[in-house]
């Protein structure tokens, strides 16, 4: 499928890519393929910035569902993706990529809160910025954080990495006669309530004309292949765009 060649992309990434075939927790050997994978974008001369769930140990609406305060279990998630985070920056490190966490909730310890122009300037100097703690507030899901950190960016896409190789008009692991888009536009994507990403993040990247590609992240080298448009995956944008 041709695609136009992105310059600046966030990545967002689940918390479950981390794990890999563990049922909880991170996996450092997952954690470095997908590391080599960054690497190789950014060689190939990408800018690049992060966004990583935190589901893989703990998860903000789970715990809500069992009776947590929202905002105490929303929380508790966006410390769940700053673990994430700087496991993601010292696998790119230990591969030589000058990395840095940024976080929405400052814990000066360990990484720097988020400043948006300091951000820029990391970007612009050829380094990895990884945005941990979604938006600093609850109620929101990394979706939305990371929605809001592509527009923060003028990134030209957001890349979102899953376990499947786009959007399909059904789950695929489910039903195997399920059809993969192409292409979509923002407004099918949200009048048919197809589960790309959370509807305020979906509506921020159509507002923003940042079209969002959805990918398999598990597949090796597939970041490569789909960032120069060989790869399989669906590309969401405004129609003016398609």
């Amino acid at each position: 499928m041709a695609r136009p060649r992105f310059k600046r992309i966030l990545l967002k990434l689940s918390g479950e890519a981390a794990m890999g075939d563990q049922d909880f927790g991170i996996e450092p050997e997952t954690v470095a393929r997908v590391a080599s994978e960054v690497k190789a974008a950014k060689d190939a001369g990408y800018e690049l910035c992060l966004v990583i769930g935190g589901g893989n140990i703990f998860r903000g609406m789970a715990g809500a569902a069992k009776g947590m305060d929202r905002a105490t279990a929303d929380y508790m998630g966006m410390l769940a993706t700053v673990m994430n985070a700087l496991a993601m920056q010292d696998a790119l490190e230990h591969l030589g990529v000058e990395t840095r966490v940024q976080s929405a909730i400052p814990m000066a310890s360990v990484c720097e809160p988020y400043i948006r122009r300091r951000a820029e300037r990391h970007l612009e100097k050829g380094r990895v910025v990884i945005f941990a703690a979604g938006t600093g507030s609850p109620y929101f899901t990394t979706d939305s954080g990371a929605a809001l950190r592509a527009a923060e960016m003028k990134c030209d896409a957001l890349f979102k990495g899953t376990s499947v190789d786009g959007v399909y008009d059904a789950d695929p692991k489910k039903v195997p006669t399920a059809r993969r888009y192409e292409t979509l536009d923002f407004k099918r994507v949200l009048s048919d309530d197809l589960k790309v990403m959370d509807a305020s993040a979906v509506a921020l990247c159509r507002d923003n004309n940042i079209p969002i590609v959805v990918f398999s992240i598990r597949e090796k080298g597939n970041l490569a292949k789909v960032l120069a448009g060989e790869g399989v995956s669906t590309i969401v944008q405004n129609e003016e765009q398609s």
